[in-house]
């Protein structure tokens, strides 16, 4: 059992205090992700629950049917790209389960692009099913003229 002395009552109040400022910019570097989705789909939200465990930030709308998909169009995502659910972090797209590491690949590196892809919904893909069984998928990088090329690949594991 630890005994709590005043003395260590206020080195603990002292380091919190110190610490404070850190924490909070480490929560502003944190990248905002908005993600319209269906609000009762499982997989949408197990992947936004991946993407808050990998420190994002997110906010979530609910939509479905054509309106999803006319949101998904007018912002530039091919229909052959599609998938269940729209990101969009610091103005790139990100269209379904797109891996976390990916994304801030993305905005590291800055291309001049749509966003991110992971069409259809492959097992093993963040939010579809254990990693360690998933099957192959790309994710694709979504240029500005609407054809897009392999940001990375998955094998099967």
């Amino acid at each position: 059992m630890i005994h709590m002395t005043r003395r260590r009552l206020l080195a603990s109040a002292a380091s919190l205090a110190a610490a404070a400022p850190f924490a909070a910019a480490a929560q502003a570097s944190a990248p905002t992700i908005h993600v319209v989705k269906d609000s009762n789909c499982g997989c949408c939200s197990a992947w936004v629950e991946i993407l808050r465990n990998a420190g994002f930030t997110v906010t979530t709308e609910a939509s479905m049917g054509t309106l999803l998909i006319r949101h998904k169009l007018e912002n530039g995502i091919p229909q052959e790209m599609h998938s269940c659910h729209t990101g969009e972090v610091e103005g790139y797209m990100i269209e379904g389960h797109v891996p976390p590491a990916d994304i801030l690949r993305l905005l590291a590196e800055q291309p001049d692009a749509i966003g991110l892809a992971v069409p259809g919904m492959p097992y093993g893909s963040p939010g579809m099913g254990p990693e360690d069984d998933r099957e192959s998928y790309e994710v694709y990088l979504v240029r500005k003229d609407g054809g897009a090329e392999v940001f990375t690949s998955y094998p099967a594991a």
